[in-house]
């Protein structure tokens, strides 16, 4: 029975992110921009860290002010983010790397299992293994007998 509600939490992957974990990124093209810091890759976008994965058309990096490290990433164009049995699906995402945050927006749906979730916000915390969904979410629990 679907069932919507303001905001709800749920547990989203196998395990909590490896934050120290390399990122790995491959696409079809890439920019870079030194004078800003930011590299944008194009064109079938995987970006994988630890068990994560997540896909899109366009992203954008964006590097520390040292240009040592990544700060965040910004997915856009339709974004699908995988870990785990866990897989969901949005507009855009924006991934703080430091904080081990990913938040989706637009449009979000998240499947676990038979059951599925959309809402138009997801914030998933990888550290902790949690995420929360927010805008109108709507539930569907499919029960086995």
């Amino acid at each position: 029975m679907p069932s919507s509600a303001a905001a709800q939490g749920v547990a989203f992957g196998a395990m909590a992110s490896q934050g120290d974990a390399p990122v790995e990124v491959s696409a079809d093209n890439l920019a870079v921009n030194q004078s800003d810091g930011t590299a944008v890759f194009t064109g079938n976008v995987v970006i994988g860290q630890g068990d994560m994965r997540l896909s899109a058309p366009r992203v954008l990096v964006v590097y520390a002010e040292a240009n040592e490290r990544i700060e965040r990433l910004e997915a856009t164009g339709g974004v699908t983010l995988v870990s785990g049995e866990d897989a969901a699906e949005a507009r855009s995402a924006r991934y703080d790397i430091d904080g081990q945050v990913i938040v989706m927006e637009g449009d979000v749906l998240l499947a676990q299992g038979p059951s599925v979730m959309s809402a138009e916000r997801m914030t998933v915390d990888l550290e902790k293994g949690t995420a929360q969904m927010g805008g109108r979410v709507r539930t569907i629990l499919k029960q086995g007998k």
